[in-house]
C-alpha cells in the first residue's frame, strides 16, 4: 500500500547522512500485517546510491503477531537502542492487531487502554533515544453499518 511504501522509503532514507536529509542511524521496523518487503528496500536504496546489503543490515525487522507481542517488541527495541544509534522506529500498522485482538464494542475500553499504553511506550522511546517514530493506521469506512457522513442533498 502507499502507507507501507512510505515506511519502506523512510527505513532507507533515515540511514542517509544528516547533510543529505537523513537521520544517520538504523531503523527498527515492526510489521503487524506481513507487508514488509526487503526487495522494496533494495530498490529504494539503489535510487539513493546506497549499498542494498548495508541498508538491509541496518534495518532490524520484527513481525508482531498480537497486541501483547507488539508491546513486547518495544521493550526489545529499547534494549537495542541503548546499544546502537537508531534514527527511526516504524510500526506498520499500529492498530491492526488491536482490531483483531479486541473485537466488538464490549472490549472497546480494554482495547483503548492497551493501545494508549502502547502509544505511551512509543513516546517514551522517542524521548529517551531521540528516535523518530512513524506509525500507520488502517482506514475504516463504517463504524456500525451506517455511514458516518451522508451527502448533503
Amino acid at each position: 500500500t502507499g502507507k507501507t511504501q512510505i515506511c519502506h522509503t523512510l527505513a532507507v532514507t533515515c540511514q542517509l547522512p544528516i547533510d543529505m536529509g537523513g537521520g544517520e542511524g538504523k531503523c527498527l521496523y515492526i510489521d503487524t500485517e506481513g507487508t514488509f518487503r526487503p526487495e522494496r528496500l533494495l530498490a529504494v536504496s539503489e535510487r539513493y546510491g546506497l549499498s542494498g546489503s548495508d541498508v538491509l543490515d541496518n534495518v532490524a525487522y520484527a513481525r508482531a503477531y498480537n497486541s501483547d507481542h507488539q508491546s513486547q517488541l518495544l521493550i526489545q527495541a529499547a534494549a537495542m537502542m541503548a546499544e546502537s544509534r537508531y534514527a527511526l522506529l516504524v510500526v506498520d500498522s499500529a492498530t491492526a492487531l488491536y482490531r483483531t485482538d479486541y473485537s466488538g464494542r464490549g472490549e472497546l475500553a480494554a482495547r483503548q487502554m492497551h493501545l494508549a499504553r502502547f502509544l505511551r511506550m512509543l513516546l517514551r522511546l522517542a524521548d529517551e533515544f531521540g528516535v523518530a517514530v512513524v506509525i500507520t493506521n488502517q482506514v475504516v469506512a463504517q463504524v456500525d453499518g451506517a455511514a458516518m457522513f451522508s451527502a448533503d442533498p
